[in-house]
């Protein structure tokens, strides 16, 4: 089936000094800023962003305390809260938690009828939004890539799972991904969300949806981060290594939100619905076992071998795993702190969820569900 492509909203900013596009260009009466915890308030990057939209004549209202992995009671009250405000312009200033639950937020303001997760995930396709409020990112890590992605995942309060969703219309309109944003990243967020980058980049690649333009970004962007990801997280203050970071992650997202991921993706949101562990980590530590078992597909294995040898490798799984041990990232689940009896005991249940994962569907071969199982124990004691 032959299917559109977008490129982004918009509107797409990149490189050293792009946040100032907000005072130039953004026109809004008043922005409703989503932001997490108070890193980008220590670091100044709240109050630049504000201060741009003061000079641009702006209005600003500050919601704080989004989560990782944002809770959908978080994100009730960030729509409730937008109501009261009746923003022109949402803009999320985080991580892909951020961006994720604003653009959540952004749904249930523009159609108030939707109040619970429920029927969110289950109203496909969604309405128009955009007769209310346009929606702006500006990433504060280089990984997730939502700035350029249809794409959510929010966890449900009630059991703690997370369920995505994806849906052309919360690409969002306006994205500025400035690399100055990103220099106060804790060296072990560079490593999760570089990889977690990196897993877009190689799985869109393999998709059995990937086509000519996809495969191009794919390409580059996973070149680049193999490049760039240990010099940014051996020095932060790099300018040039944050900059191709933020390059190759907006691009990588690109390219997977037009031709979907895989199972390394389907298995990382399982494993993080039952256990406490960063998403980008988890991508991490599985992509040489998937990389493993989708090279049983001939087409994927030629894949994979061509990208190895632009990156002047033979073999793609080693190389990733070289590259975590390089970024301090376990090559086991065991060795990330999962606990071995809790994690068997879901074994079962986290197979039957990975398969049902819509990221499975577009994977090269479809594993069974005693497949998803073995491959998850081999990613947890190394095979």
């Amino acid at each position: 089936m032959m299917r559109p492509m977008k490129l982004a909203g918009s509107e797409l900013m990149f490189g050293e000094g792009s946040l100032e596009y907000i005072k130039t260009s953004v026109r809004c009466k008043k922005a409703f800023i989503v932001i997490g915890g108070h890193a980008v308030e220590r670091n100044g990057s709240l109050d630049r962003v504000e201060e741009y939209f003061h000079d641009g004549g702006a209005e600003t209202f500050v919601f704080k305390g989004v989560e990782p992995d944002p809770h959908f009671s978080t994100v009730s009250r960030g729509a409730q809260s937008m109501l009261e405000q009746k923003p022109d312009l949402i803009c999320a200033l985080g991580g892909g938690s951020v961006m994720d639950a604003a653009k959540t937020m952004w749904v249930m303001y523009e159609h108030p009828e939707l109040k619970e997760l429920d029927q969110i995930l289950h109203t496909k396709p969604l309405p128009k939004l955009r007769t209310k409020a346009r929606f702006m990112c500006i990433p504060t890590t280089s990984g997730t890539a939502s700035e350029v992605s249809r794409s959510v995942v929010i966890t449900d309060d009630e059991k703690g799972r997370k369920h995505g969703l994806g849906d052309m219309e919360m690409m969002p309109d306006i994205a500025i991904c400035d690399p100055d944003v990103t220099k106060s990243m804790p060296q072990h967020v560079t490593a999760e969300t570089g990889m977690d980058a990196l897993t877009h980049a190689v799985e869109a690649l393999v998709s059995n949806r990937a086509n000519y333009v996809a495969d191009i970004l794919a390409t580059a962007a996973a070149v680049d981060i193999v490049t760039w990801l240990p010099k940014a997280y051996a020095n932060g203050d790099d300018i040039q290594a944050r900059e191709m970071m933020c390059d190759a992650s907006m691009t990588a997202g690109l390219a997977f939100t037009n031709v979907s991921l895989g199972i390394d993706h389907s298995m990382a949101q399982t494993i993080g619905g039952f256990f406490p562990i960063a998403h980008g980590r988890i991508c991490a530590i599985l992509l040489p076992y998937t990389i493993e078992w989708n090279s049983r597909d001939e087409w994927a294995k030629k894949r994979y071998a061509d990208l190895a040898d632009k990156m002047g490798a033979t073999d793609l799984a080693q190389l990733v795993r070289d590259l975590n041990t390089q970024l301090e990232i376990p090559n086991t689940v065991k060795d990330a702190g999962i606990d071995e009896e809790a994690y068997l005991n879901n074994l079962q249940e986290m197979a039957e969820t990975s398969l049902h994962d819509g990221c499975t569907k577009t994977n090269p071969v479809i594993p069974t569900v005693p497949e998803f199982a073995d491959l998850l124990k081999k990613a947890y004691y190394g095979a």
